[in-house]
């Protein structure tokens, strides 16, 4: 049953207690998973794949007769699902394109920025228990927004070797370059580092559980990646007027993720703390994933009753969720308001389902309270920023000794010399 707590009765630790870092145990398992890769390439993958998914591989890469084989086996119905979750996806992620700018309002200087593509990205794609055709979308579209040129998919297979058609089309959709059946962290080591079959990429990207996470960390620096991932979170922010059965649902939404997973309701109404409470008793009965979804509440699951509205914002802003739902007569008067929070949902009617699989924003968000500092990921993860700059001799000639003076008060002579060199010819 789910904990209910009075907000002014917590300490700061009891919103910031989400630690994200794996185990000792893991972090050595993982260290051996990528020295093996990283020795043995392929050979390693396809034993990781047969001791961890149970399938036997001859080839990791997913065919073009299985992708023909994906287009006969999705219905219609989802395909065109898939289709405007796309198109939504795009419209959205379309907006977040920057533009390069150039300056010349000084008589012989021209500054400026531009934004490039990473050329590579390779995407994580958890299977749990199908490859997440959601996944795919909202990390392929915007790396193909950007300009990525190869983006490449990585996802655990079934025990028979296959990947969901589903999944396929998705990366279709989403105009991937391969797919391999490769997951956790072997993965990501394939993906780091390269292999016969599976090319080294720049940046690495996708949710997963402990040992991809421990993994991308150990990486990092080798390839860029998005975020350390923890479990997934929701907070409900309700008030007296919100419908139970709508919070709990939303609640549990979340909570059958993974027994890690944190679903949080704050509300200023102790009656609709209650009835929530009961409520999410009631509908864990028939939750398929019941077993998953009740260690969630009991473990992690919390009600945070404060006695105003401007109480329960703090609270959310303490915890900053990945996920926010105002549950509120005016949402939009709450919202700016809103500090810290991976994606906000509006009103009664936007549950977080929306943005997982359709609405358009996107689904990846920072967790376990990184959204203090942290973004959802967008076109800006697949793009890199360089300056440019260029002087006229002239232009030089006018600033090169205050560049020297400059140099020389750090210690740099190398520095001054260079731009003194120049000076008067």
């Amino acid at each position: 049953m789910m904990k209910i707590l009075d907000f002014d009765a917590l300490s700061p630790e009891d919103f910031l207690n989400r630690d994200i870092q794996g185990s000792e145990d893991v972090s050595a398992a993982v260290d051996a998973v990528i020295a093996d890769v990283r020795r043995r390439g392929d050979a390693a993958l396809r034993d990781c794949t047969r001791r961890f998914d149970g399938a036997e591989l001859t080839d990791l890469r997913v065919s073009a007769e299985e992708f023909d084989a994906a287009r006969e086996a999705v219905d219609p119905y989802f395909m065109e699902t898939l289709r405007e979750a796309a198109e939504n996806i795009r419209r959205f992620h379309e907006r977040q394109r920057h533009n390069d700018f150039v300056l010349t309002d000084r008589a012989g200087v021209v500054m400026g920025q531009r934004w490039t593509p990473i050329e590579t990205v390779g995407i994580c794609v958890p299977r749990s228990p199908e490859a997440f055709p959601s996944t795919i979308l909202m990390n392929a579209i915007p790396a193909r927004i950007a300009g990525v040129q190869d983006i490449v998919i990585v996802t655990p297979p079934r025990p028979d070797g296959s990947v969901s058609p589903e999944a396929l089309m998705a990366a279709e959709l989403a105009e991937v370059t391969e797919v391999f059946k490769i997951g956790g962290a072997q993965a990501v080591a394939a993906l780091a580092y390269g292999t016969e079959t599976v090319p080294r990429v720049d940046k690495i990207v996708g949710p997963g559980g402990v040992f991809v996470a421990t993994a991308k960390r150990k990486v990092f620096g080798r390839v860029a990646i998005d975020m350390i991932a923890g479990p997934s979170e929701i907070l409900v922010l309700a008030d007296g007027r919100t419908n139970p059965k709508w919070a709990a649902a939303d609640l549990l939404s979340q909570a059958e993720h993974d027994v890690l997973s944190s679903a949080v309701l704050v509300t200023d109404s102790r009656e609709l703390a209650e009835a929530v409470q009961a409520e999410v008793e009631a509908q864990l009965e028939t939750l398929p994933r019941i077993d998953i979804a009740r260690r969630s509440i009991e473990d992690n699951g919390k009600i945070i009753v404060t006695d105003s509205l401007d109480k329960a914002v703090e609270a959310v802003n303490r915890i900053a969720p990945e996920h926010l739902e105002l549950c509120v007569d005016d949402p939009f008067a709450l919202l700016p308001r809103i500090k810290n929070a991976g994606s906000v949902f509006l009103g009664r009617s936007t549950p977080e389902a929306l943005g997982d699989y359709f609405a358009g924003p996107n689904h990846t968000l920072p967790t376990s309270g990184t959204a203090r500092f942290s973004s959802p990921l967008g076109v800006d993860d697949f793009m890199k920023r360089s300056s440019f700059l260029c002087y006229d001799r002239s232009a030089l000639n006018a600033c090169a000794d205050r560049v020297a003076d400059f140099a020389r008060r750090e210690g740099l002579e190398g520095h001054a010399r260079s731009a003194l060199s120049r000076k008067g010819k």
